[in-house]
């Protein structure tokens, strides 16, 4: 099998990386500037804008995953939100262009795009999960920021490019991905872990807020299983089947790490702390409360779908990279 990995080089590219080139698959990443990445798999440069000599890789591959764009874990500024827009759509829209004017095009093309498409969970009038099926999109809720929107929108825009472009022969899937938890230093579980350590892990702005997550080893499972799965195409929720509020997930977080101290935040702190660290606090005061109904649905099982022992699997597995290894 050939897999093809735009914008591969992140959290979740290494994730996928490492789990196709350990089944024996050729994994093949593009991204904007060079780097060492693991035995047996190739780098090709691309500026996720244009086509070039890349798009021959996409000859005869079994699939792509495309991956690209401008990281959420900043500050919200026009400049930034901007990027955040023409990173996500350049990039689908020149893969779906080059998977076009492919002889033998892959048979399946799955497109990264985010649980945020969907509306704060707290406007919902039902108390429902958020579902394809079911789920509303969000960007019209009263009392919400109004920059709030724009990532709304920037999710909206991301599916209709690669909806837009024409790959009759190839198998199109949107992963409306929730926050992955992985242990590798850097990610979204490493900066609560730190927090949590820290003491400054308690609810934000009351915690009643639902945190959408979904352990690492799933997303390998569940991006498997959707490459296996012909009749699957269109939005997918890549997310556990239980969303917990954000004073749970932080409570469970410190219990994993043996901390008991926990500070809790108003949203302003939190406002204030994300400016500080370089991010947004929609990250952390958003309602996200959203279930892989399709999935269930086509018989997937999920190999963490709870929070408390998924955290803990995650802290053990943190502990074990960060514990240096004795050699002589």
């Amino acid at each position: 099998m050939k897999i093809v990995l735009p914008g591969g080089t992140g959290q979740v590219g290494a994730l996928l990386r490492r789990a196709f080139v350990s089944r024996g698959a050729e994994v093949v990443v593009l991204s904007r500037r060079p780097e060492v990445l693991e035995p047996g798999v190739r780098h090709v440069l691309w500026d996720g804008r244009t086509l070039g000599p890349w798009t021959r890789e996409f000859e005869g591959a079994d699939a792509v995953v495309n991956l690209a764009g401008r990281t959420v874990s900043c500050r919200y500024t026009d400049a930034n939100l901007r990027e955040m827009m023409n990173s996500r759509i350049d990039s689908t829209r020149v893969v779906g262009a080059a998977i076009a004017e492919t002889r033998e095009p892959p048979r399946v093309w799955l497109q990264m795009s985010t649980a945020t498409i969907y509306a704060d969970a707290r406007s919902r009038p039902d108390d429902l999960a958020h579902d394809e099926a079911n789920g509303i999109i969000g960007g019209e809720e009263p009392d919400v920021p109004l920059y709030w929107e724009y990532s709304v929108r920037i999710a909206r825009r991301w599916e209709q490019a690669q909806a837009d472009s024409p790959t009759p022969r190839t198998r199109q899937v949107a992963l409306r991905a929730a926050m992955v938890m992985t242990p590798d230093r850097g990610g979204v579980f490493d900066y609560l872990s730190g927090m949590a350590r820290l003491g400054v892990g308690g609810a934000v702005a009351g915690g009643h807020q639902y945190v959408s997550w979904i352990h690492g080893d799933d997303v390998v499972r569940a991006v498997g299983f959707l490459l296996a799965r012909d009749d699957l195409d269109g939005p997918v929720n890549l997310c556990a089947p239980h969303p917990v509020p954000q004073r749970e997930l932080m409570r469970d977080l410190r219990a994993a790490w043996g901390s008991r101290v926990a500070v809790p935040a108003t949203a302003s702190m939190a406002r204030l702390g994300a400016f500080v660290l370089g991010t947004d606090a929609e990250l952390l005061l958003k309602s996200r409360r959203v279930v892989p109904g399709r999935l269930l649905d086509a018989g997937f099982t999920f190999a963490h779908p709870r929070w408390r022992p998924a955290a803990a699997d995650l802290a053990s597995r943190a502990r074990e990279l960060r514990t240096p290894t004795r050699s002589g």
